[in-house]
């Protein structure tokens, strides 16, 4: 390394495995960011071949979608990437001292290769708070050849698994500040273990120990149809609550007119802070549709989709619609005030079949549009 040659330095450890020697160590966002810079650029660009991709046959583009939503996480007050930036650097740029425990690296663009990260590097590219700290844990190969990089990236993406939406939705159970997802997930939870809801059983909680065969909407499925009425950005929410948990008077702005009637549910949900108003809005809607159809709604038939996805999420679009009709937002809408909604509809208990509404999007679509021109609210 020429001593002339602008470097960076910082502590490392070295752990010696069964592929090698890899040094373990801490960079701040912005340096790492700079030297592995011309990776992530050929990422969003897509128009420069990368080594390892072209090895193992495979090419990645950067996901803007997933860049965005990391862009929006690192500013949150509890934002955290405790997993290793995996990165791949020559040691004509890198150089570790065993007395000193402390690599220097090139400071320059096109230095590391990003072997795992560069989508949470890309993301930290929108950190907001100037001056202070993110720094990420780097796990560092030198000198390492080509098909040990490719085996290294293929395991990683082979062997990653996403965890569970519902089992994320879970444990906002735990959180002690107050979220939409928090409060989706109480909700959920308390119409599904309430006897005489029509909800009971029907959720599939995890860790509890309801009939499996019971089990048609999963907790995931429940808990974002229900956060979409009230939040539009529900990590923003929980980061407010969070930040202000000991300050009890300040609370999120109330929303209005347009917003409010997309948002219906946000005003109860900032104002009382009683998730039991919006549970007891959703158990009388459905009671209402229990009571309608109540074999569909029951009983478990492979063909039968009401109780199921198709027929939830449909019936959770629907509900806007219903509950604005009665122009009484922030109100508890009551068991009979629905039914004279829902005594419009003709459709059949026989009606609800795979055949005329299709799983997945094309279904909801149809049997929202039907629930729509038959209630008269379209």
């Amino acid at each position: 390394m020429n001593a002339n040659t602008q470097t960076i330095q910082f502590k490392c450890l070295e752990a010696r495995q069964p592929i090698g020697v890899v040094y373990v160590g801490v960079m701040n966002y912005e340096d790492l960011e700079y030297i592995s810079f011309a990776d992530v650029r050929r990422l969003e660009l897509g128009n420069e071949n990368r080594e390892v991709e072209d090895y193992i046959g495979i090419q990645r583009q950067l996901n803007p979608k997933r860049k965005k939503d990391i862009g929006k996480y690192v500013n949150l007050v509890d934002a955290t990437f405790p997993n290793s930036i995996i990165l791949s650097i020559s040691s004509e740029h890198a150089e570790f001292d065993n007395k000193t425990q402390t690599m220097t690296v090139t400071y320059q663009d096109d230095v590391a290769k990003v072997l795992d990260g560069q989508h949470r590097i890309a993301g930290l590219s929108d950190f907001e708070k100037s001056g202070e700290k993110f720094q990420l844990s780097v796990s560092i190969f030198i000198d390492m050849d080509i098909e040990d990089q490719a085996i290294v990236f293929a395991t990683i993406n082979k062997e990653q698994k996403s965890v569970s939406n519902s089992l994320v939705a879970d444990l906002f159970a735990f959180a002690k500040s107050r979220s939409p997802q928090k409060t989706a997930h109480n909700i959920a939870r308390a119409l599904s273990q309430k006897e005489g809801s029509p909800f009971y059983q029907k959720i599939k909680i995890l860790g509890t120990a309801n009939r499996k065969d019971k089990e048609t909407i999963t907790q995931d499925t429940f808990v974002k149809n229900l956060i979409k009425y009230i939040s539009s950005n529900p990590q923003l929410d929980r980061d407010f609550y969070k930040r202000n948990k000991d300050n009890s008077s300040k609370k999120l702005d109330f929303v209005e007119d347009k917003e409010l009637r997309r948002l219906f549910f946000r005003n109860i949900f900032i104002s009382d802070e009683k998730d039991i108003k919006i549970a007891q809005i959703l158990y009388n809607y459905f009671h209402v549709v229990e009571n309608k159809w109540p074999t569909a709604w029951k009983e478990i038939q492979q063909n039968m989709i009401l109780n199921r996805s198709t027929g939830f999420i449909a019936l959770m679009r629907f509900l806007r619609h219903a509950y604005l009709s009665f122009e009484r937002i922030g109100d508890v809408i009551t068991k009979e005030e629905f039914k004279e909604v829902f005594d419009k509809i003709t459709l059949e208990e026989s009606d609800f079949n795979k055949e005329k509404y299709i799983p997945g999007s094309s279904g909801i679509g149809d049997l929202y549009k039907d629930l729509l021109e038959q209630s008269g609210l379209e």
